[in-house]
C-alpha cells in the first residue's frame, strides 16, 4: 500500500466523525475528542488487519513474471549520484516533489508532516489529531518500507536526474548558465523551505520551481507551490531571486517517448504468443470525487498522457486508465487498478502490462503496491498468467534530457508560469491557492 494509501485513511476516520457527532462539538468538547479517538483506534485497527494479511500472502512464494524490485531498490540505495561542483550557480531549479522517508526512522517525521498539510487534507483540531495518527500509523509503515529495502529510493532518483539535467543545459544555454538543481520535498528533508535558503545563500538570481509531477494537482504540485508561497510570506519578504515556474507537462513529445520506449521494451518480455493480447494498464493515484468536483485538472491531464503515449505507440495493444490507492467510503476516481486486475482476469484477459504514468521515479507506490500488492499476490489470487511492469523513468538518459529541454524552453519562454496555472478551481475552497498563483503569475524577470 503506497504512503497517501495509509496517509488517506484520515479520509475514512473523519468521515466516521462526522457521520457519529457534529463536529463542532467534538472539537470544543473533550470527552467528545475522546470519543474521536477510540473511533481512529477501531478503524485503525481495521487497516492493521488488511495489512497484515497482505503482509501474510506476500511472504508466500509467488511465481509470476513481474519485474523484481528488491535489486533497483537496493542500488538505489546504495549509490552516490555525482556531487555538482562548488561553484555560484545563476539559474537553480527547484525540483519540487512529496518526497519519501530514506530510512525507517524517518517514517515518523515524514507522516507528521503529511498529516499536519491543510493544503492535503483539513481534519478537526489538526495540531492533535495529526500527531497522533502519525504516531499510530508509523509501525505499519515502517513495515513496508522494510519490504523495499528499508527507505524509499526518491531522492536518489531525483539527484541523479537533476545532475543529467543541469549538465545538459550548461551545453544548451550558456546563456543561463551556470545551472544548479536544488531538492524540494514536502514531507521529509531536504525540506521546500531548506531548499530555497540554500538558493539564496548560493546568491542564485533566477529561481524555477519545477514539479516533477508531470500532471497537475492541487493536492501535489498545487501544495508545493503554496510551500514557496508561505516561505516568503510568513517571514513578510520580497524575493532575493527571480521566480518562474513550470506547473506541468503532461504531454512533452519526449516524456511520450520515453513512456512509450519503456513499455516496448516491456511488452518484448511477454511470451510472443501472447504480445498481442496484453493489455496496457495505466495506474494513476485516485483522487476523491470531492477533489476532482472542484475543479482538478489532474484526471483530464493524465488522460493526456496515456492519449498520447498510445498513439506514439501505434495503439498496439488494447489499454485502460486506472487509478490506485482508494481509501474510505466516499467516491473515488474510477476504475480501481485491483478491481480491473480482477475484472479482466474473470473476462479471460491473464497477460496484463500494469504502467505508472503519473511517476517519474520508483518509490513506494510502485515497489510495494504495485510490483508486490498487485503484481504478486493479487495475481496469483486472480489466476494471472503474465504480469508484468513497465520500468519507472529513473535514471534514463533520455527523461534527463526530458527535463533540461522543458526548464530550456520554459527559460527561453520569459513567462512566469503557464496561463492554466492563473486559473483557480472553479469550486476551490483554499484561499492560499489564489494567493499563490499570484504571486508566481506577478513575478518580473529580467
Amino acid at each position: 500500500m503506497s504512503d497517501i494509501y495509509y496517509s488517506c485513511v484520515v479520509l475514512l476516520k473523519y468521515w466516521v466523525a462526522e457521520k457519529c457527532m457534529n463536529l463542532r462539538w467534538l472539537i470544543m468538547n473533550n470527552k467528545c475528542l475522546l470519543t474521536w479517538i477510540k473511533l481512529c483506534v477501531v478503524v485503525d485497527g481495521c487497516m492493521d488487519n488488511l495489512v497484515s494479511s497482505s503482509a501474510l500472502v506476500a511472504r508466500s512464494s509467488v511465481s509470476l513474471s513481474v519485474r523484481r524490485r528488491s535489486t533497483a531498490a537496493a542500488l538505489a540505495q546504495t549509490a552516490t549520484p555525482e556531487t555538482q561542483e562548488n561553484r555560484k550557480p545563476k539559474t537553480g531549479i527547484l525540483m519540487l516533489n512529496m518526497g519519501g522517508p530514506e530510512k525507517l526512522e524517518d517514517v515518523h517525521d515524514f507522516l507528521l508532516r503529511l498529516f499536519m498539510d491543510t493544503d492535503l487534507m483539513k481534519l478537526p483540531v489538526q495540531n492533535k489529531l495529526g500527531p497522533f495518527i502519525a504516531k499510530r500509523r508509523t509501525p505499519k509503515i515502517q513495515e513496508q518500507y522494510s519490504k523495499i529495502g528499508g527507505g524509499s529510493p526518491i531522492k536518489h532518483w531525483t539527484s541523479l536526474q537533476g545532475e543529467g539535467m543541469v549538465k545538459l543545459l550548461d551545453e544548451m544555454s550558456p546563456e543561463t548558465a551556470p545551472h544548479k538543481f536544488y531538492i524540494g520535498f514536502r514531507y521529509v528533508q531536504p525540506l521546500t523551505e531548506n531548499a530555497i535558503e540554500e538558493m539564496e545563500k548560493d546568491g542564485v538570481e533566477r529561481a524555477v520551481a519545477f514539479t516533477q509531477y508531470p500532471q497537475y494537482s492541487c493536492s501535489t504540485t498545487g501544495s508545493s507551490l503554496n510551500a514557496i508561497y508561505r516561505y516568503y510570506s510568513n517571514r513578510g519578504e520580497r524575493p532575493k531571486m527571480s521566480w518562474s515556474v513550470i506547473d506541468r507537462w503532461p504531454t512533452h513529445p519526449l516524456l511520450v517517448e520515453c513512456f512509450a520506449d519503456h513499455i516496448s521494451n516491456e511488452l518484448q518480455k511477454f511470451p510472443e504468443d501472447k504480445r498481442d493480447d496484453v493489455v496496457i494498464l495505466f495506474s494513476a493515484h485516485s483522487l476523491p470525487m470531492a477533489v476532482v468536483n472542484r475543479g482538478d485538472p489532474y484526471p483530464q491531464e493524465v488522460g493526456a498522457t496515456v492519449q498520447r503515449v498510445m498513439e506514439r505507440l501505434g495503439h498496439c495493444n488494447p489499454y485502460r486508465l486506472v487509478w490506485q490507492s482508494r481509501v474510505g467510503p466516499m467516491a473515488w476516481l474510477g476504475p480501481q487498478t485491483d478491481e480491473v486486475i480482477k475484472g479482466l482476469c474473470e473476462r479471460g484477459k491473464k497477460n496484463l502490462l500494469l504502467v505508472p504514468i503519473a511517476f517519474t521515479s520508483d518509490h513506494i507506490e510502485t515497489l510495494h503496491e504495485l510490483d508486490i500488492e498487485y503484481g504478486q499476490v493479487l495475481g496469483e489470487e486472480c489466476g494471472v498468467e503474465n504480469i508484468r511492469r513497465a520500468e519507472s523513468l529513473n535514471g534514463n538518459p533520455l527523461f534527463m534530457k526530458t527535463l533540461a529541454d522543458l526548464v530550456h524552453s520554459h527559460l527561453k519562454s520569459n513567462v512566469p508560469c503557464s496561463r492554466q496555472l492563473t486559473l483557480r478551481c472553479p469550486l476551490c475552497t483554499n484561499p492560499t491557492c489564489g494567493e499563490t498563483k499570484a504571486f508566481f503569475a506577478n513575478q518580473t524577470l529580467s
